[in-house]
């Protein structure tokens, strides 16, 4: 017993040592604290089954929400009660030792990954009441060519830049369609505001917020536009030379100065004090950011736009997938329990409830919304939205490569020409793993 003890520490902590220390900026986490409160068992006494349940979120007013809708649920159903933890900080190794283990949640959040990672430990929700209801742009994501449905989809991403409205207004800037009208933009604020305003915020402390311009703009770079490199990138022919542009760009945003001066210093979390303050138009992060802004600055407008397009006859696209997300353990003891409480989530009003505090797109169809970014969700509609860069055409450890590769070419220690050898040399060597 003590050997297999030893072993399975021992696999745990290489787990943990081999994962990256970088995660997407897209949970719900808002940067300003984390609060990993809410976590706790919600049900009655009485109840006979209780089901165990993992959110990667932290944000607290979307805690709440989560506990909300789960705390109806055990009214409803009071033989089952529900053991409820949010995390956002060790979620994502967490998950990778207990999948190691053979020994998950009877629920759980797969956080951009349904299919890729975790699809061999889910139970297949084709027949669920929800499935057939699951939006045009996100059923692909979470769907295989044998029909299988992997997850709710609770909210999805739709991740281009968010702005500030008044701002783009007081210096007469229409929303950019192309990468050279942002640029434009963002030299326009920067000259007229007299030096004050930084058009873009990175932190290389949090360098996910510079994996996450590399990986937004990959796309329109080589995927988007009608003649394309994602053949060759899923066929293992790409030329690497044809990211340098996209390396290239951010280094000149950087001898552009329209980056934070201070971007390998600077914190994510004080992004948005600076937002607020108007030091800083565009900002690359999720909608949770937003609550962030307004609770320093209430009135100011905030807008999302979708991510210009780099290549000449091409049009803006969103980045997305999975952003809120519930799977059932095809192990779990309680199948018919756990798919019940999905069921619960899948109401319209507890899916409208999610979207608004969120302020991302349901998952389902003919939900009806009501915040702040919602017009623009219906302006965007027919906005051609494709899966993130780095989930479809990079190999499992590509992410965190992208984001140290990315500060090295802000900290001056990296030629663009080099970040493309550095790519084509990593993606090979993780590909064989």
């Amino acid at each position: 017993m003590r050997t297999r003890a030893f072993w399975f520490m021992t696999l745990a902590i290489l787990i943990i040592m081999a994962s990256g220390c970088s995660s997407r900026p897209d949970s719900g986490s808002t940067g300003s604290g984390n609060t990993e409160t809410g976590s706790g068992k919600i049900g009655s006494g009485k109840a006979k089954t209780t089901l165990s349940m993992m959110v990667n979120i932290s944000d607290e007013s979307l805690t709440q929400a989560y506990r909300e809708i789960v705390d109806g649920f055990t009214k409803e159903n009071p033989d089952i009660s529900v053991n409820l933890q949010f995390d956002s900080t060790g979620y994502e190794n967490t998950m990778k030792v207990k999948m190691a283990a053979n020994d998950l949640p009877d629920i759980f959040d797969t956080h951009g990954w349904a299919k890729l990672r975790y699809g061999d430990y889910l139970a297949d929700l084709r027949d669920e009441p929800w499935a057939s209801q699951l939006t045009d742009t996100i059923r692909d994501v979470v769907t295989d060519k044998d029909g299988k449905v992997y997850a709710l989809v609770l909210t999805e991403a739709k991740d281009g830049l968010l702005y500030n409205v008044d701002m783009l207004e007081q210096y007469g800037i229409q929303v950019p369609n192309t990468f050279d009208e942002l640029i434009a933009a963002g030299e326009k604020i920067k000259k007229e505001s007299g030096g004050k305003t930084n058009p873009f915020y990175m932190s290389g402390i949090d360098d996910s917020m510079i994996g996450q311009y590399l990986d937004n703009f990959a796309n329109p770079l080589l995927i988007t536009a009608k003649n394309n490199d994602a053949d060759a990138l899923l066929n293992g022919n790409f030329d690497w030379t044809h990211i340098t542009p996209l390396a290239q760009s951010l280094v000149d945003l950087q001898k552009k100065g329209l980056i934070n001066e201070d971007v390998l210093t600077a914190k994510r979390s004080d992004l948005p004090a600076a937002f607020a303050a108007g030091k800083v138009t565009f900002a690359l992060v999720g909608p949770a950011f937003m609550d962030s802004v307004h609770a320093i600055a209430p009135d100011m407008k905030i807008g999302i736009m979708p991510v210009p397009s780099m290549v000449a006859g091409d049009e803006p696209t969103f980045a997305g997938g999975e952003r809120n997300t519930l799977a059932v353990w095809k192990d779990t003891k309680h199948l018919d329990e756990a798919k019940k409480l999905l069921q619960y989530f899948a109401k319209p009003d507890n899916m409208a409830k999610l979207s608004n505090v969120s302020k991302n797109p349901p998952g389902l169809k003919d939900i009806k919304t009501d915040h702040e970014l919602t017009p623009y969700y219906e302006k965007y509609a027919n906005i051609r939205v494709f899966p993130y860069f780095d989930r479809v055409y990079l190999p499992n450890g590509m992410w965190d490569v992208l984001c140290k590769n990315g500060t090295e070419l802000l900290a001056g220690r990296m030629t663009p020409e080099q970040f493309s050898e550095s790519m084509k040399t990593e993606v090979e060597r993780l590909s064989k793993k």
